[in-house]
């Protein structure tokens, strides 16, 4: 299993009534796998995660695993704010086919590094699968520093971390951590190819729902250290990027499926769909100018 490259944090469609839409998640996965996506999240946080029953996890994980049929790393996330209940969605993960746990930080409870340490250690012992740290403290509440994660990086199975700090001190502190057998991702699509360049293995990315072929083009570029067609790939996806910025993540993500036919825009509450106005124009706008510039290309 090799977690690297352009790696996509998928959304989950629902259907006007909110249920879970498996034809539209479908169709996304579909899209992912023709554009070059080389990896797919499951239930994380741009799947709203929080929002799914126990029912709902297991099903829509199970038809990712299906539909993927091991063509690419399939990563469930299955971070909670308590251990044992990491631990238990981890195992739950595991026995429905996932590659590898990405686990986020414990949100909420704020713990100290000691309790991270100790929190992530647990989940690699008892989860049962490889293990993504996942460090996004905008969400969470709390940092897991890099001397943490140096500490982290020599269990087995802890493989490497998805970094959404975009800090140019943050890049390179996580830039030296890596190594063959622990991965640097970025988790942040403003600065994932100042990320990449600097020694990060991949992306996992919220535009890539949207736009899966031009970030791949971004990561391969970026990881084979062409800088220059690197610069050219992210400035085309940087309106888009910037789009994506008007609401909280995945609001505006999920009010860009409809003109793909990839699903309905609504997430589910507390999230509430990006309305029509400005916002939403300038989404639609970015869209049809990356799919022009694309088409050229």
């Amino acid at each position: 299993m090799d977690i690297r490259g352009s790696i996509c944090a998928l959304v989950t469609p629902f259907t006007a009534d909110g249920a879970l839409d498996l034809a539209a998640f479908g169709r996304l996965l579909d899209y992912q796998l023709a554009g070059g996506t080389e990896g797919v999240v499951v239930a994380g946080s741009t799947g709203e995660a929080h929002m799914l029953e126990h029912d709902e996890f297991d099903r829509l994980l199970a038809f990712a695993v299906e539909r993927v049929a091991g063509r690419v790393p399939v990563l469930a996330g299955t971070g909670e704010a308590g251990t044992a209940k990491t631990v238990a969605l981890t195992r739950r993960a595991k026995a429905l086919g996932a590659d590898a746990a990405l686990v986020v930080a414990p949100y909420y409870v704020r713990p100290t590094q000691e309790g991270l340490r100790r929190h992530f250690l647990e989940v690699a012992e008892h989860g049962g699968l490889p293990v993504l740290l996942y460090n996004v403290p905008t969400r969470t509440a709390c940092d897991l520093l890099p001397a943490t994660v140096a500490q982290l990086r020599d269990h087995p199975a802890i493989v490497g971390i998805k970094e959404a700090v975009g800090a140019d001190e943050r890049i390179r502190a996580c830039a030296e951590l890596a190594r063959p057998d622990f991965v640097y991702l970025s988790g942040d699509d403003g600065t994932a190819c100042k990320a990449m360049l600097a020694g990060g293995a991949g992306t996992i990315s919220v535009v890539a729902n949207l736009a899966p072929r031009a970030f791949r083009m971004l990561c391969d570029a970026a990881t084979a250290g062409d800088r220059l067609e690197a610069q050219r790939c992210d400035a085309v996806l940087a309106p888009l990027v910037e789009a994506l910025n008007c609401a909280p993540n995945p609001i505006a993500v999920k009010a860009g499926l409809p003109p793909l036919d990839l699903g309905l825009a609504a997430p589910r509450l507390p999230l509430v769909e990006l309305e029509d106005g400005p916002d939403r124009t300038r989404l639609r706008e970015a869209l049809a100018a990356l799919a022009s510039l694309t088409h050229a290309a």
